[in-house]
C-alpha cells in the first residue's frame, strides 16, 4: 500500500506478508526491504544502500552527503521504534515501525530514532 504525503513523500506500508505478496509496491521500496536487515534504518538512493543507522538518540544525527529524491528510499526495519528523517526545507516527517518512505524530491539532512513506538 503507497500512501502519498504533503512535501513531496510517498509511504509504503511493509508487514512480512504484504513486502513479499505485494506486485504492486514500487520497486525501489521491495528492493530497500530485501537488504535493509533488523534493527537498522537505511537509506538507498537508486536501490544502492548509502547508509544505515541502528541507535535511538536524543537529537538528529546529520546527515552530510545530503541525499535527496528522486529514487531515494528510508527504510525502518526496527519493531518498536519511530524513525524521523529531517529535510533542508525545515520538515520532519515520522516513518512508524516496518514502513519506508519513498522521497520523491527535497534534500534530508538529518535522521532520528526514537524508542517511541507511534508517530
Amino acid at each position: 500500500m503507497t500512501l502519498a504525503m504533503a512535501g513531496g513523500v510517498s509511504v509504503a506500508a511493509q508487514t512480512s506478508a504484504s513486502a513479499s505478496a505485494s506486485a504492486s509496491a514500487p520497486a525501489p521500496v521491495r528492493a530497500a526491504a530485501d537488504t535493509c536487515s533488523y534493527p537498522y534504518v537505511c537509506l538507498f538512493k537508486n536501490g544502492t544502500r548509502i547508509g544505515q543507522f541502528q541507535d535511538v538518540t536524543s537529537g538528529f544525527q546529520d546527515l552530510p552527503s545530503r541525499p535527496s529524491g528522486p529514487n531515494l528510499v528510508v527504510q525502518n526495519t526496527r519493531n518498536d521504534d519511530v524513525a524521523y528523517i529531517r529535510r533542508a526545507n525545515g520538515i520532519t516527517t515520522c516513518l512508524p515501525p516496518k514502513t519506508s518512505i519513498g522521497i520523491v524530491s527535497g534534500t534530508l539532512t538529518g535522521i532520528r530514532i526514537d524508542s517511541r513506538s507511534t508517530c
